[in-house]
Order: structure tokens, then sequence, then C-alpha cells
């Protein structure tokens, strides 16, 4: 895939070897920054540069990651939910949790098995979060129509789900977010928790257009929450941004910080 990519990049632009820079989990081991240095250099790269998923995405948001005030990230993607404290180009600290996404459409599944015994795909489960899933009660109930296999004769049957039933389905998942981000929010030193006090909290990454979880969020951290705009794309936007700008911020990267 990787090969591919860069493949098709390099003709495009009809460039040589290409300067590539990705996004990675924060707390990445040196291990594992090697691994994924190693293999993006065998797909052809020139250079490759790591940047913390949770910095790109405050950089995507185009948030002034280098002011001294604290901010606060929370990146809930499809495989990990990032949930970091920035203040002068840096994050100060950060917590990765590998519950996000494909969890909560695992929770879908699972439930609509085990309550309404009825066997669907992870397309299915995707586009029941999207249309009625919710972190905390709708004001008007939500329900849809969907179709699986009858677990008990293995025929096709069609069920109306409802939000209510999709907000029990995920609920354990969607605390463990809530629960890492206070987590977060309890190491981070007393002057910048004012500031994301004032400031609020940023959520981005496609988890965060999951209705009624910023009020929710902001429920339980007692902090304002604000979705990004563009909040699923800020992690390219971020990374593709320091790319272009590298010189500039060279000291956010992996890599650059574990010079040091």
């Amino acid at each position: 895939m990787l090969k591919n990519l860069i493949g098709k990049v390099t003709k495009i632009y009809n460039i040589g070897r290409p300067r590539v820079v990705v996004g990675v989990p924060s707390g990445i081991t040196e291990v594992e920054e090697r691994a994924v240095q190693e293999s993006i250099m065998q797909a052809g790269a020139k250079e490759v540069y790591l940047i913390e998923e949770p910095m790109a995405a405050a950089i995507g948001t185009g948030m002034d990651i280098s002011e001294p005030s604290g901010k606060m990230i929370v990146d809930i993607g499809g495989g990990t939910t990032e949930v970091a404290v920035i203040s002068l180009g840096g994050i100060v600290t950060s917590h990765s949790l590998r519950v996000a996404g494909d969890e909560l459409d695992q929770d879908i599944t699972n439930y609509i098995k085990k309550e309404l015994n009825l066997a669907i795909g992870e397309t299915t489960a995707e586009q029941i979060k999207l249309q009625i899933g919710c972190a905390m009660p709708l004001m008007t109930e939500m329900s849809m129509q969907i179709r699986g296999r009858d677990l008990n004769n293995g025929l096709p049957k069609n069920i109306n789900v409802t939000s209510v039933q999709i907000e029990e389905a995920m609920k354990e998942s969607i605390n463990k977010i809530i629960e890492i981000v206070k987590t977060t929010l309890e190491k981070t030193p007393p002057e910048l928790s004012s500031d994301i006090s004032e400031k609020g909290i940023i959520l981005t990454g496609g988890g965060a257009l999951l209705k009624n979880l910023d009020k929710l969020l902001s429920k339980e951290t007692g902090m304002p929450v604000y979705i990004a705009e563009e909040a699923l794309n800020c992690v390219v936007k971020g990374t593709g941004k320091t790319l272009e700008n590298i010189e500039k911020l060279r000291t956010v990267l992996v890599s650059a910080k574990n010079r040091k």
C-alpha cells in the first residue's frame, strides 16, 4: 500500500524519493518508531519524520501551539483516542487509549447480536453509529431500520433500532474515553488546567462527530468542549502543514525529541 501511494505521488509530481511525515500515537516507543521509519523508507521515501497525532490534530485545527497557555486536544480516530495537553510547542502530558471509532462499531455489533439476536456487518454498525449513535439521550429519540441475519433461523431479517439502544451499546467504551480525559486533566499542571478551563477542550477525529459527546464530556469535566471544524481531517491537515513547514515545525517531530 505504501509503495503504491509513494509511487503515485512521485509519478504525478514527477519527483524522486519524497520526504514523508507520518502521524503516530502519542507515547510511541523507540522500537515502534524505528519500525515505522524503516517500513516507510523501504516503501520508497527519502526522509521520514514522525509526529504525534494529537499534535498534528492541534496544528490541523489552526491552533497556535507555540503559545505558553495550555490547550487540550482529544482526537478520537478509528483505532485510538489520543488526549494531550499542549503548551510552548510541545506536549506537556498525554495518554493514548485503544478505544475509539472501531471499538464503538464493535460494541454496536455485539449489542445487536446479544440483545436482538441479529448478526450485522461492520459497515452496517458504522452506519448505525453515524445516523443515530449518541453519547447522551437526544431531545427526540431517533430510530432506523437495519437488515441482518436472524441468528435463530439464518434468514435475512429487518428490524428497527433506536438511539437509546445504541447509546446503551456504546456506553462502556464512551466512559473509558471520558475517564482517560479526566486522568489527563488530573496530571496537568494547575496553571495549564486553568487555561483549559477558560478556553475549553477541542475534539477532533471522526469520533468527535458522535451526537452529544461534546455535551457529555463537558458535563463530566466541568469545562467547555468544542468540536473542531473539519474534525475528521484535522490530523491529515496538520501532518500536511508540518511537511510544508518542516524547518519551522521541526521541534514537534518525535525523532527530533529523541535526538535531544
